[in-house]
């Protein structure tokens, strides 16, 4: 039976610039930029002053709430700003600029713990929101939330997300190869938290050396399955991979603990077990530097806050002088005006492609074929929604279950046409919801 769902598409993988790379360590740089807001939910707030000497791992800011997490200085150093810096997302943002020391001096409380699985699970859940953790592909949904259903909801499957389906990206893949143990050990730590019954580990088959990896790690585990799924865009979405290895689907305006399922990716794995082994908040991740506008695609050990340029410098520099930055992938990452932005929680990929490659036809009218019905994850009509947001029709959206979008960007890949129609349903999103609340 093949492990797959129904639509999606086969953009070209164009994971070989970097999927053979080992994982290299990017040396430590002079001035990391730490934004308050990396995370799904509500900003930090900071806590240290321009002025206060840092060591990696101090805490510059708190949560504010439940659905907020810590950010950490990740080397140790002189705070020298505290405002407004240029953000992935596309806007200034409330930002920690620290200048480093040279000499990365540690938090003395980042230890190992032997008794680290004896935890309680309050305790465990309290630690890895304290630690600063957030999705980390992608999404960057506080982590401690997620484990953490309101009652009386009930996890049965815990998945860890191999998949790593968007182009490009390779980050996942070496460290399901480099970090096997340590990102079972996370699972494990999941799995308990949540007191799931059974695990999956979903990783597509593109990658049959991590596929083998991962099965001989778990080899005695019997509550531990890890599974091979057809290579199709976006296996990786949680609803997704859900439905290809559980058959379960998330019902409409569902989340997937409604079907007793709970999704995380290998990366968070690795951190939930740093955060609760070692005491250590997310001070670093890897982050894939590829395409064809790089000389030299890696996979680099980063820390949190450097500036996307010192990857780059570190990668050989750019082959062309003018081209596409994408923070992510091409399918769902975030363009960039500028490589002088940092890393944040969530940056998986860093992708540099030539305006060859990044030129965009001009859209013509919808000609109805379909291809975007067929190709569409979630069963939605991508067409209907792009021509109801051009016609200003937002309040119609709601009967065509515009909020179910994953914006995956298969129907845009498709399109013949040439629609813009992720950013339609984008902005159609947002003006529906601007009628959902004001009728509130």
């Amino acid at each position: 039976m093949k492990k797959t769902f129904k639509g999606g598409a086969h953009p070209p993988e164009n994971k070989e610039y970097s999927n053979s790379k080992p994982i290299e360590d990017l040396p430590l740089p002079d001035r990391v930029v730490i934004p308050l807001i990396q995370h799904l939910g509500a900003p930090s707030k900071p806590v240290v002053s321009i002025g206060d000497e840092v060591k990696t791992g101090d805490p510059v800011s708190e949560a504010t709430g439940f659905v907020s997490v810590p950010s950490h200085s990740s080397i140790s150093g002189k705070v020298i700003s505290i405002g407004a810096f240029p953000h992935p997302f596309g806007k200034d943002i409330q930002s920690v600029v620290i200048e480093s020391d040279g000499e990365d001096r540690w938090n003395e409380k980042i230890k190992f713990d032997e008794k680290y699985m004896d935890i309680p699970v309050k305790e465990m859940i309290e630690k890895i929101q304290n630690a600063g953790l957030a999705g980390m592909g992608g999404a960057a949904f506080p982590t401690h939330v997620k484990l953490s259903p309101p009652p009386p909801k009930k996890i049965e499957i815990a998945i860890l997300n191999g998949a790593e389906c968007e182009p490009y990206l390779t980050s996942d893949h070496r460290l399901m190869l480099e970090k096997t143990e340590d990102i079972i050990k996370g699972f494990k730590l999941i799995m308990k938290i949540l007191d799931a019954k059974y695990g999956y580990i979903g990783i597509e088959n593109n990658k049959p050396d991590a596929i083998d990896k991962m099965r001989s790690i778990t080899s005695n585990e019997k509550n531990i399955e890890v599974v091979g799924l057809n290579v199709k865009y976006p296996q990786g979405a949680e609803k997704q991979l859900i439905k290809a290895l559980t058959n379960r689907e998330v019902p409409s305006g569902g989340l997937p603990m409604d079907v007793q399922c709970l999704v995380q990716n290998v990366g968070t794995a690795l951190a939930v077990y740093e955060a609760l082994a070692y005491n250590k908040p997310l001070v670093e991740r890897v982050v894939t530097v590829t395409g064809s506008g790089i000389k030299e695609p890696k996979n680099l050990r980063v820390r949190i806050g450097t500036l996307f340029k010192n990857l780059v410098d570190y990668c050989g520099g750019y082959t062309v002088e003018k081209g596409k930055l994408i923070m992510g992938g091409p399918m769902m990452g975030l363009a960039q005006y500028t490589d002088l932005i940092p890393v944040i929680k969530g940056s998986s990929g860093f992708v540099v492609m030539t305006e060859e490659e990044s030129f965009l036809e001009e859209p013509k009218p919808c000609i109805l074929c379909g291809r975007c019905v067929d190709t569409c994850p979630m069963k939605l009509l991508p067409c209907t929604l792009g021509t109801l947001v051009e016609y200003s029709k937002f309040e119609m959206l709601g009967e065509y279950n515009i909020l179910d979008c994953i914006e995956c960007g298969s129907c845009a890949f498709v399109c013949p046409s040439k629609r813009n129609l992720v950013h339609l349903i984008k902005y159609g999103k947002l003006k529906y919801n601007e009628i959902r609340k004001k009728s509130a």
